[in-house]
């Protein structure tokens, strides 16, 4: 990535979260996720609890409060799922301000609801407090394939390049008295798109040729080693361990 490029995710920050290598913090997310989907639905002040742990977090990361809430909408197909489980579901059925709503509906919505707001929480929380580049780094380190690291960095690069073509490309047809309202503008929006894609191919080929050109053999160079001590990793795994513990407790 190139210099100055900063995801729209992450706030810049020196807090002790902010410091720890990232592979510790995705190991640690990953783990308290693992603990969280595995928490029996039943147990409402297991979750009360890692909600806790997560406030915990965010306060120790300085997160402003606000922050956390306008970038959950990712989850909001999630919520319309969920609520849309209890009125379609089978099985016993209770009135709830006039509707008829499965019960079994009802558990399966608490479970989807609770588990999925934690991990969309927890991942938040890992993407303000570290670099694009660095969770991908993060992820090197934890020996996920190289194949698929490299295609991540490259994806995450290139994707402001592919969305300022496409700005591009809207101002151009609107310069020329485009603009789409109906179906019949389908075909030109399709055309568009197909153009993009073009655009998108050669520009990787060119990226690859002038990565061949440079000596690039698969494996992309590792300018800065990151290394993590214990200290770091038990801090980091801090989380997930106080996590398991109440599940322990709840079991």
């Amino acid at each position: 990535m190139g210099v100055g490029h900063r995801h729209q995710l992450y706030l810049p920050g020196d807090s002790a979260v902010h410091r720890l290598p990232p592979q510790c913090k995705l190991l640690a997310v990953l783990c308290f996720a693992v603990v969280v989907v595995a928490t029996p639905r039943e147990h409402f002040w297991a979750f009360g609890a890692y909600a806790l742990m997560l406030v915990a977090v965010a306060a120790t990361a300085r997160i402003p409060p606000a922050y956390i809430p306008r970038r959950m909408v990712i989850e909001l197909p999630f919520v319309l799922f969920a609520f849309l489980i209890p009125v379609i579901g089978l099985g016993e059925r209770v009135t709830v301000l006039g509707l008829s709503l499965s019960v079994p509906g009802l558990w399966a919505a608490w479970n989807i609801l609770a588990k999925a707001t934690l991990g969309v929480v927890a991942s938040i929380l890992l993407a303000a407090t570290t670099e694009p580049r660095a969770v991908l780094l993060g992820a090197q380190r934890l020996r996920v394939p190289g194949l698929l690291v490299q295609i991540a960095m490259f994806m995450l690069r290139y994707l402001d390049v592919i969305l300022d073509e496409m700005r591009r490309m809207r101002i151009a047809r609107e310069s020329r008295g485009f603009e789409a309202r109906n179906l019949r503008h389908i075909p030109v929006i399709a055309r568009s798109a197909g153009a993009l894609f073009i655009r998108s191919y050669e520009r990787g080929e060119r990226v690859h040729l002038a990565m061949l050109s440079r000596g690039y053999s698969g494996q992309m160079p590792i300018i800065q080693e990151i290394s993590a001590s214990a200290g770091q990793w038990g801090a980091a795994l801090a989380l997930p361990i106080a996590a398991l513990a109440v599940l322990g407790l709840s079991l």
